[in-house]
């Protein structure tokens, strides 16, 4: 089957009347939640999980990344219009308030719009050309190749996740250990249940990603009494308009997001938030004006939204290909198919081909449907900004746990999942990012069950690991990354060292009182 024939059959696939409701309502609902402070696709994700179990596999991952591609969406109306980032649009509030300030917030809505539609559709198409060659190529891996491949995306996603890679590290071997709990498949003995039977299958991942992700943003924003104060601005049809100048230095930019987005979106652990950064810092060192970022460039608003969408899709790739998540949002996605009794890997593309051609399929009818429903509705979307939080968080939180229960009908789920909120919450005041967490406890497992089989076929010799070439490069590849994270981590810190010695004795040198 050609291209065509795949494209065909995805059609058929994702224009069911059930799937296009699906997507539908996971595009509307991630930009709602997007839109709204406190909420980003993470949590968004997380928080619709449950919804996943009580629909087919390609319904409820249609409906997954609907939520995801428009979370990131509609993140950029609150960092523009109120200076609120979210984790995706931070780098946009930089030029996007600033625009926002000076009367052009419809300019800078407009345009960034029109940057995720460019970047996502040049991400799909990259999706759609690169997924089944390089499916084709992990057929030939074995257990060494694919334990490689565990350890670069466990190493990526410490290295390349916010904040300190010391304790990303930590993060990613305290989500192994966790992966750990319940019945070992190969001996059948009970591991970490301390006795309890509801730990016999495990935590499920759902009830951990909602914990970290969902409970964690309510517990951070409970101090938040009162809503942000939008300020009147007319948006209007012809504010939306950008100047012939500004229309001049846009398109640039998002072709040069798009670019970077779609080849940064393939590696594992990158994901939209280091697409949208590299993007704004690729764009301030080609600009012929620098100084000009910071203030309201129409480039430092429309290169990161370009890049983020474009990692979106592309993030697909080694997810479905490769069982690798390329972020969080991926690993909860891999643990929705999972619960269903779908294995992602090198056979996903040849064995549910229904499944991944109208994933693909789904991303043009969504990323479009965004663009319909996303500009002419922006009052609206400015409106719901202002939502008391003491309305808002309450009723998400009741909604996650009437979810969590409808998996397994189990209290202990809920318990579980209120926990883990706590230890997100405390991770976060550590300033330890959760994400690690998540992909550490989804690749934990296949890199245990990958390092057993290499060795039971090498008689316990790890000289296998080094035999193969392709194994061989590719931890040779995650130890160059940890040496030059290693390397650099020293640099910063022997710099820092005489400016705290001076600014140390500066204060010794001030008289007292």
């Amino acid at each position: 089957m050609g291209l065509l024939d795949h494209l065909l059959l995805g059609w058929r696939e994702a224009a069911s009347w059930q799937n296009l409701f699906y997507c539908f309502l996971g595009v509307s609902l991630g930009n709602l939640l997007g839109v709204l402070p406190g909420v980003g696709s993470v949590a968004a994700v997380s928080i619709l999980l449950p919804v996943t179990y009580h629909v087919p596999p390609a319904t409820g991952l249609i409906m997954l990344a609907g939520l995801y591609y428009g979370a990131v969406y509609g993140a950029v109306t609150g960092a523009i219009l109120l200076n609120i980032p979210h984790t995706v649009s931070a780098i946009e509030c930089l030029d996007g308030y600033p625009m926002a300030q000076k009367g052009r917030a419809g300019v800078a809505l407009f345009m960034t719009t029109m940057a995720s539609l460019c970047g996502s559709l040049v991400g799909i198409v990259v999706l759609a050309l690169f997924a089944p060659p390089l499916a084709s190529v992990a057929l030939t891996f074995q257990s060494p190749e694919y334990f490689a491949l565990v350890v670069l995306g466990m190493t990526g996603a410490a290295v390349l996740a916010q904040g300190s890679p010391i304790k990303s590290f930590i993060s990613v071997i305290l989500g192994m250990l966790i992966g750990l709990v319940g019945v070992d498949v190969t001996s059948g003995v009970a591991r970490f249940t301390f006795e309890f039977t509801s730990l016999l299958d495990g935590i499920g991942v759902g009830v951990i990603a909602m914990g970290l992700f969902g409970v964690s943003e309510i517990i951070l924003n409970a101090g938040l009494t009162t809503s942000p104060t939008i300020r009147p601005s007319s948006i209007t049809w012809r504010s939306l308009l950008p100047s012939r100048e500004e229309f001049a230095l846009s398109w640039p930019a998002i072709l040069r997001g798009t670019s970077l987005g779609a080849g940064l979106g393939l590696l594992p652990g990158a994901g939209p938030v280091l697409a949208s950064i590299m993007g704004y810092a690729v764009e301030k060192q080609v600009a012929r004006e620098p100084g000009r970022f910071g203030h309201g460039a129409i480039e430092g608003v429309v290169a990161p939204e370009a890049a983020a969408n474009a990692a979106c899709q592309t993030g697909f790739v080694p997810t479905l290909t490769l069982g690798i998540p390329a972020d969080p949002i991926m690993a909860v996605m891999l643990a929705a198919l999972t619960v269903k009794g779908i294995s992602t890997g090198p056979e996903f593309i040849n064995s549910h081909p229904d499944i991944f051609w109208g994933l693909v399929v789904s991303f043009i009818i969504g990323n479009v449907l965004l663009v319909i429903w996303h500009v002419p509705f922006i009052g609206l979307w400015v409106r719901l900004l202002s939502i008391p939080f003491q309305i808002l968080f309450p009723a998400v939180l009741v909604f996650m746990c009437i979810g969590v229960y409808s998996i397994r009908q189990s209290s202990t789920d809920i318990l579980m999942m209120l926990a883990f909120g706590g230890v997100g919450y405390l991770m976060r005041l550590l300033k330890f990012s959760p994400a690690p967490l998540l992909i550490g406890l989804i690749l934990g497992p296949a890199m245990e069950q990958h390092l057993r089989r290499s060795l039971i076929v090498s008689r316990g010799d790890p000289i296998i690991f080094i035999q193969h070439p392709v194994s061989a490069t590719i931890l040779s590849a995650a130890a160059a990354i940890l040496l030059w994270t290693a390397f650099k981590s020293f640099s910063t810190a022997r710099s820092r060292e005489p400016e705290n010695a001076n600014d140390f004795l500066k204060k010794s040198d001030q008289p007292n009182g």
